[in-house]
């Protein structure tokens, strides 16, 4: 693919400099643009180079702005996809007729610095480890799931998985920022190794910002793929107990707690969420970790700051099992019995499946036809695709709305904004 231009921004350095949607950038001081990084690391420079097609253009840019140039795709080439064959894959376990792009496995890089995407490593080449500490990326995640190689090479069947501490090591030495993800898969990854694994990443804290733990997730379709288990109760009990012992050594070592569970062990666990300040400033929020903790702090100040608590329409609100205890506590906090909290039962990937994010269109449908529902269901936008009003089996906002004769409004995790949307 090439750096098709398709759209510059009025009024921006490449709109004055004559830039127009159509022209194909070659080279940027000299430096061949393969894709997008190419691009935006030649760009920023006080003194521009861009050679085209047909001519070339110079750009005075003191100040370092972005030139308003956008591209044909995000990337400008394809993304790279995933070498691996992870025991735990989501996308392996989708069910059959979903769109296409669901079954598409990234493992790249530039998303990650780009869109936040975790990425495994074991598909770059060392001038492509080389190529991210030279362009100082900012910021990289990782998915590490544990650091003990051979055991890695397993859980990803790929063999050449068993390099990620020498991988972390040379970008930690480079000055890189990094966050670690870990898959956590009963009786596999957890217990001993866990205990490895935190200890490894430990000795890069200087480097690496943060670490998640979240567990495996396991839909109905896994026939033919490796036997794992849910954790329950007790196991994902013994998990908080491990990663507490964890966090009182890194805030007395590094004075973070450095690693941090997913919000549904503690559910699992039937135990309390940490304190809002113990997750500081919550460097993992997008991976679940600390939402319902921010969620119930941002909706007891917002509560605090209202006069009237009584919800002046009926409405419904809908969640998954695991945060239907958090929501309809927060909704109890409200005068009057205007607002309906309904859990919603996963059907389409499986009743495992707990969080709000994977509920689909068609379950909304099956499952509030006869309920009650007020003027207004709300949902929460992770249900959504990106910047769009489509479930992930393809059913649009307009198609529940019609189908239950109601409006659906999709609201970010936000307590803000759940409890202006509950009183409005």
């Amino acid at each position: 693919m090439s750096a098709k231009i398709i759209n510059v921004i009025k009024g921006s350095l490449g709109f004055r400099a004559g830039l127009k949607p159509g022209d194909i950038i070659l080279e940027i001081n000299g430096t061949e643009v393969k894709d997008y990084l190419d691009y935006m690391y030649m760009s920023a420079s006080e003194r521009v180079e861009i050679k085209l097609k047909d001519r070339t253009v110079l750009i005075a840019n003191p100040d370092y702005e972005p030139l308003g140039v956008e591209f044909e795709t995000l990337l400008i080439d394809e993304p790279k996809s995933c070498y691996n064959k992870c025991i735990f894959c989501f996308i392996d376990q989708l069910p059959p007729n979903m769109r296409e792009t669901c079954y598409f496995k990234d493992d790249d890089y530039r998303l990650s610095f780009l869109q936040g995407n975790y990425v495994t490593l074991t598909n770059l080449k060392d001038e492509e480890l080389q190529r991210i500490i030279d362009y100082n990326i900012p910021r990289i995640n990782i998915s590490v799931h544990t650091t003990n190689p051979e055991l890695r090479k397993k859980m990803l069947t790929n063999k050449n998985a068993g390099r990620i501490m020498e991988q972390l090591t040379r970008f930690a030495e480079g000055g890189l920022n990094m966050n670690a993800q870990i898959v956590l898969c009963r009786d596999i990854n957890d217990g001993k190794e866990l205990d490895r694994t935190l200890s490894d990443l430990g000795s890069l804290s200087y480097s690496i910002e943060s670490v998640s733990i979240v567990p495996v997730g396991l839909s109905n379709y896994r026939d033919g793929l490796y036997p794992l288990r849910m954790f329950d109760k007790e196991s994902a009990g013994a998990v908080i107990d491990l990663v507490e012992k964890w966090q009182a050594k890194f805030r007395e070592d590094i004075g973070s707690n450095f690693v941090y569970l997913s919000d549904e062990f503690y559910i699992l666990a039937e135990r309390e969420f940490p304190k809002y300040e113990e997750y500081e400033d919550f460097p993992q929020i997008e991976n679940g970790v600390g939402l319902c903790a921010s969620l119930i702090y941002e909706f007891d100040e917002a509560l605090g700051e209202v006069k009237n608590r009584t919800p002046k329409t009926e409405k419904a609100v809908v969640v998954g099992y695991a945060a239907y205890d958090v929501i309809k506590g927060l909704v109890d906090k409200l005068d009057g019995n205007k607002i309906h909290v309904y859990k919603i039962k996963n059907n389409f990937f499986g009743e495992n499946i707990t969080v709000s994010g994977l509920i689909t269109g068609g379950d909304l449908i099956m499952q509030l036809k006869d309920k009650e529902l007020g003027k207004e269901i709300l949902i929460t936008d992770s249900m959504l695709r990106h910047g769009e009003e489509v479930f992930l089996d393809d059913m649009t906002v307009s198609d529940v709305e019609e189908q239950l004769n109601v409006k659906v409004t999709a609201i970010p995790s936000d307590g803000y904004v759940f409890l202006e949307n509950l009183l409005r």
